[in-house]
């Protein structure tokens, strides 16, 4: 029985190779179409790319959109007889220059001779209305479509991001294995958060081309040809309108602008001060642009809403309002002295009450109301108690979203530094400090930074009485199922204290930021003025508006611009102005913030921290 199975096996073996053989035979000898093709055309395999997904703001106005442009690909076997002068003349190039192009198209890991290997990249729709008439004169040279980057706005660079030809790190580290070199991919902004949405997929032609270079049609019909997918559109949070004007009104200064929704936590102007045309990103000159504009001192690549970490200053006094109600260390009638020996203030009534405290930021009242919060005479040792009560006060500030990056779908963000325990054990020692050690956290100042979204956040939080949404900056995601989650999170604090806080918020406008107030809207706020010890101090302001349902959020910080009350409260003020009635009415303001002279030349830099 093996025996018969071994006869069929050999058989069917023999069998195998004479159909294989009288079809290589048929071909070689008998049908001349493959040997005519192979001497007449060479199949050339053409990556289609895809049309990369627009973005809109929330408006459905178009920000970023796509823009022809056209790659030049060499097979080098096929580049015979080149006219050097001719096509130095061209395509716009030195002699130098085309020598460099092929030492590069050589050095390219997916250069083979046969294969076409890319030459020159991103020619403009102008580069190849002037070459496509020369083109047929350089066999072995091929143009390639692609589409390219352009926004309608020179705004919001920061947020949206820049698309470059995918690093070999990037390649490398691509487990997917979805990108090829030579592909395009999101570097930073949304263009790199949503860069699985917005990329779409490739496609490939396969096409017959003649030893002139000449198309004769697609292979086989197309038979082996798949359609590029184009990426999926997005929409933003962002109001594109809002987010002009604010960056008009933060032209010239070092800074930010973050202004949320409340009710839902979308980001609706985010502004990184200054900042960069997009369009310098894009085509050829974008090697060039990208090496001028990472080397400017003023760092515009630099998205300080999300990167950029300050003391908070006198903002943070809201906070610790908060928890000293919520601890039951104070209440609204606790008064304390304005001791200038303790701590440095400015000229304001007293002696105050909590709701005085809040309203003209006094310093000595805080550093009091500190105290109260850390030392609860948990343990008779007074290093002991300084550290339960630090770490106490730890937990709730983390409930406010501080300390910790809020998670905002945007790459690289802070999470700033909400100090406890272990960072002064790392500093002094473990049970080496106390509360005198501390005290400067009370105004916000001392080892305690924030970043301008988790100051925007705080006075979403305020607006809603103690709880927030996560920030985000997308809408929806056209026509895919995933869309974005938003999360809701809870401070713990009891909403009659937040009713409190708001009250003595309203009357701080007329306290510390008087430039803020809005004829017919009642807008909470709160001044601070962060010290630097390097020059004049920074200008913070965080509020909200209406008071009754909330549409606006924001925080306004403008460094070396001296007292929250000048340069932040008055931008914030003409943001919410804008928003809320759709036009400025106080074009006197306007034009003060927009000359920028915040400070009295002749003043030295103030630490009163108001």
């Amino acid at each position: 029985m093996n025996e018969g199975r071994k006869e069929i096996i050999q058989a069917l073996i023999v069998l195998t190779g004479a159909i294989f053989l009288a079809k290589l035979f048929y071909i070689q000898l008998i049908d001349d179409r493959y040997a005519r093709m192979a001497e007449s055309n060479t199949i050339v395999r053409e990556t289609e790319y895809p049309f990369r997904g627009l973005i809109y703001d929330r408006n459905g106005k178009l920000l970023v959109y796509n823009t022809p442009e056209y790659d030049l690909f060499a097979v080098k076997k096929e580049i015979t007889r080149l006219d050097t002068a001719l096509f130095c003349s061209v395509f716009g190039m030195t002699p130098g220059q085309l020598r460099q192009a092929f030492a590069e198209m050589h050095a390219r890991k997916e250069y083979s001779p046969v294969k076409p290997t890319l030459f020159l990249k991103q020619l403009s729709n102008y580069d190849f209305a002037r070459i496509q008439d020369n083109i047929d004169e350089f066999p072995g040279f091929y143009i390639q479509p692609r589409t390219a980057r352009a926004y309608t706005t020179k705004a919001m660079a920061n947020v949206l991001g820049y698309v470059s030809e995918i690093s070999r790190t990037q390649l490398l580290a691509d487990t997917s294995h979805f990108y090829r070199q030579g592909d395009y991919i999101g570097q930073s902004g949304l263009e790199a958060q949503y860069e699985t949405y917005l990329r779409g997929k490739r496609g490939v032609r396969y096409k017959l081309r003649n030893v002139d270079g000449v198309d004769k049609g697609a292979f086989k019909n197309g038979e082996f040809d798949t359609l590029s997918v184009p990426g999926y559109d997005l929409v933003t949070t962002i109001d594109l309108e809002l987010q002009e004007y604010g960056e008009k009104l933060m032209w010239g200064k070092v800074g930010s602008v973050v202004a949320l929704d409340p009710a839902t936590g979308e980001v609706l102007t985010m502004i990184s001060g200054p900042s960069y045309d997009p369009e310098l990103l894009t085509g050829r000159n974008f090697s060039a642009n990208f090496a001028l504009v990472s080397s400017d001192s003023a760092k515009p690549l630099f998205t300080r809403p999300l990167m950029a970490m300050y003391p908070p200053g006198s903002i943070f006094k809201i906070v610790q309002t908060l928890i000293a109600l919520q601890e039951g260390v104070v209440n609204y009638e606790t008064r304390f002295p304005c001791d200038r020996t303790v701590v440095n203030c400015h000229n304001h009534p007293q002696p105050c009450d909590l709701h005085m405290a809040v309203q003209y930021s006094c310093n000595p009242y805080f550093h009091q109301v500190f105290r109260r919060i850390i030392n609860q005479n948990h343990s008779a040792n007074p290093f002991t108690d300084s550290r339960i009560g630090l770490e106490n006060w730890h937990a709730y500030v983390s409930r406010f979203g501080l300390g910790k990056p809020l998670g905002i779908d945007l790459p690289s963000e802070k999470g700033g530094q909400m100090p406890d325990s272990r960072l002064y054990n790392r500093i002094y020692g473990e049970g080496r400090w106390k509360f005198s050690t501390i005290y400067s956290l009370a105004i916000g100042q001392g080892e305690m930074l924030v970043t301008p979204v988790q100051m925007a956040n705080l006075a979403a939080i305020i607006a809603n009485k103690g709880f927030y949404y996560t920030p985000h900056l997308m809408k929806e995601i056209r026509g895919s199922q995933r869309q974005p989650a938003v999360q809701r999170h809870d401070t713990g604090i009891e909403e009659k204290f937040f009713d409190f806080v708001q009250d003595a918020m309203s009357d701080a406008i007329y306290g510390t930021a008087q430039r803020a107030v809005i004829p017919g809207i009642e807008l909470c706020g709160k001044t601070g003025t962060a010290q630097n010890p390097h020059g004049y101090d920074h200008s913070v302001f965080m509020a909200f508006a209406p008071r009754e349902n909330p549409k606006i959020a924001i925080a306004v910080y403008v460094e070396n611009a001296g007292w929250g009350g000048r340069a932040a409260a008055s931008i914030a003020s003409l943001m919410i102005e804008k928003y809320l009635t759709g036009e400025v009415k106080r074009q006197p303001l306007e034009e003060y913030v927009l000359r920028g002279q915040f400070i009295d030349p002749v003043a030295r830099p103030v630490q009163v921290n108001n």
